[in-house]
């Protein structure tokens, strides 16, 4: 059994490394080489890392615009095109329209997609009308749309093969979220935890969408799909009705634990691994208890939906730390027995590394060193608090009651990094986040809950962490064996855009301004930048085509941080208390809907 440390475990050798990767044969096929992008996540162990190695540390400095698509929509555009073959497929945030575009001929239109969706959808959907992107696997295209229809596009000609409806809009549930085929289903979440949905996590069958298993986010044991006696946390059985005992009567009902972030997958041991949103309402008086498993990592069955083992990060969720950041899965050696690991970066602040076999904690950190809510995670196995954080009373939003506003908590809701993806690279080994540095001021009050609104019960304003001096976003390079950053790089802004870090020795990353960089891997030196028409909150993605590696990009300002520029809120309260924090961001950039692919000069 893994010998678990203290502390930062400065004496355990973790030799990170990519994790294996097997499951659906076309996914793998076509992400072998890198030169095609099926997947949100570039790869099942959410890596987010290219061996494409054409453009370099030395040559990224004369990257140019090779073309540019504008998408016709003004929202947040989150997610990346996906390249398969000779064409590319864009998404859009709401109304989530889908174009193929032949890169033969500098994206020229194959043919488009155009959902018919009930406006309504827009009003319950929490932080903007976001998307994070499209899926492919044999020889289909997989959208999920806003108001929670999952659509198969045949990938050559548009035309739709199935679609099913994953959640009911009039009770609150949407979508923001992409899905990942694995094997022979498709695994999708939902969103709206903010109007009181249940989360859950569902498997459709590729062919024909018909559904082969849900598994709730909170419960009965059987609605679940844990088995009491089988399903861990930290190495101990559950037990029965593990998330009905820490509720308060049927609140777990509307309890939240939405699933609308990233899924990974290890084909060896056929888990998939996701995380749970925060507990409904925001107002923490209302539901006492641990509200499980909200906040949690869950490692399910494929094939079942059984759960594995679950990990809960914030028991008793005080301040929105949704838990759905993506799970990364390396490979590596502990006390010299190599060991599945999948390292965290949640929303808390805290970086987790897991044993991702057994769900064994081997490490718990601040990544964000303004994080003040906890001092640190108990890691000592025989404390009755393991795994536990070690909260600072001071900064509890309940301690009061209801109707106080509770100050200086740090991070904010928005989390010391939201769902932008990090990125691993196996040449350095090194983890690069985009990071967010805002504390808030917390005021719960008591909501009722109706059908369809939001059960939010919080209002919140948002501020600069101390002593991060008019910065309030990073880029950093995490070393998980020290628990340390290598280097961190300040923007002036929250990163919202996703890292790609690449065999060229570059990561890349956007900025909410709409810059696109690219800096060294070993060292966070700026090689190169690029100024795109609006803020950039996609995420980075390269591919090869006629010999020739290109990057590509989304800009379009908007998800939480910019949402008041985005849908043109007006009272500084507005968004969750994004408005007003971010009220500069409008000096800096424009609403835009726009694909720019660049690449280095024909010839080099």
């Amino acid at each position: 059994m893994t010998r678990l440390l203290p502390a930062l475990l400065p004496a355990l050798f973790l030799a990170f490394l990519p994790a294996a990767a097997l499951a659906n044969d076309d996914v793998l096929t076509r992400t072998a080489t890198g030169a095609e992008q099926v997947l949100q996540t570039v790869d099942y162990a959410n890596t987010r890392y290219s061996p494409l190695k054409q453009i370099d540390a030395g040559n990224v400095g004369r990257l140019q615009v090779a073309w540019t698509f504008s998408t016709g929509v003004l929202r947040g555009h989150e997610g990346a095109p996906l390249v398969v073959g000779d064409v590319m497929y864009v998404h859009t945030p709401f109304p989530n329209l889908v174009y193929a575009l032949d890169l033969k001929n500098e994206g020229r239109i194959l043919w488009k997609y155009e959902p018919r969706q009930k406006k309504d959808v827009a009003a319950v959907m929490c932080c903007d009308l976001v998307n994070r992107g499209l899926a492919y696997a044999d020889g289909l295209v997989f959208l999920h749309q806003a108001d929670t229809t999952i659509v198969a596009l045949d990938a050559k000609t548009g035309a739709k093969r199935w679609s099913v409806a994953n959640g009911d809009p009039a009770l609150g549930a949407s979508n923001t979220a992409t899905v990942m085929p694995v094997k022979d289903k498709l695994i999708v979440g939902i969103s709206g935890a903010e109007a009181g949905v249940r989360g859950h996590l569902s498997a459709y069958d590729l062919k024909d969408g018909h559904l082969v298993w849900r598994a709730f986010s909170t419960g009965p044991d059987a609605e679940m799909l844990i088995d009491p006696e089988k399903t861990t946390e930290l190495g101990k059985p559950v037990g029965k009705d593990s998330s009905l005992k820490s509720w308060s009567g049927d609140q777990w009902k509307i309890g939240g634990g939405a699933t609308w972030g990233w899924f990974a997958y290890d084909p060896k041991l056929n888990l998939v691994y996701y995380g749970t949103a925060n507990p409904a309402t925001w107002n923490p008086g209302q539901r006492p208890g641990d509200n499980r498993w909200s906040d949690t990592i869950i490692a399910r069955d494929a094939d079942t939906g059984v759960a594995r083992w679950v990990y809960q990060m914030t028991p008793h969720d005080e301040w929105d730390y949704d838990g759905v950041n993506e799970m990364i899965l390396t490979d590596g050696e502990v006390d010299g027995k190599a060991t599945p690991l999948l390292t965290h970066f949640d929303r808390n602040g805290f970086a987790y590394t897991l044993n991702r076999e057994t769900g064994a904690l081997l490490r718990a950190g601040k990544y964000e060193t303004t994080a003040n809510w906890a001092s640190g995670i108990d890691l000592d196995p025989k404390s009755p608090a393991y795994g536990r954080p070690k909260r600072e009373p001071a900064f509890s939003t309940e301690r009061e009651g209801e109707d106080v506003t509770y100050t200086g908590i740090c991070p904010s809701s928005l989390g010391a990094k939201n769902q932008q993806p990090a990125a691993f690279s196996p040449q350095t080994r090194l983890f690069y986040v985009p990071v967010t540095r805002m504390c808030m001021d917390y005021e719960p009050f008591h909501v009722d809950y109706v059908p369809g609104q939001p059960y939010v019960g919080a209002t919140l304003s948002m501020h600069p962490a101390p002593g991060t001096a008019g910065s309030t976003g990073a880029f950093l390079a995490w070393d998980a064996l020290k628990g340390a950053a290598v280097w961190s790089k300040p923007e002036q802004f929250s990163v919202w855009s996703g890292a790609l870090a690449t065999a060229g020795g570059i990561v890349f990353y956007g900025t909410l301004e709409g810059w696109l960089k690219a800096v060294d891997a070993k060292t966070g030196k700026e090689l190169y930048r690029f100024k795109t028409p609006s803020g950039i909150v996609g995420n980075v993605t390269t591919f090869m085509q006629g010999g020739r590696q290109y990057v590509a990009v989304l800009s379009g300002v908007g998800g939480w941080a910019g949402i008041g520029l985005a849908a043109g809120l007006s009272d500084p309260g507005d968004g969750s208390g994004a408005n007003e924090a971010y009220a500069a961001l409008n000096q800096y950039t424009a609403l835009g809907g726009q694909l720019t692919v660049f690449a280095l000069p024909k010839g080099e």
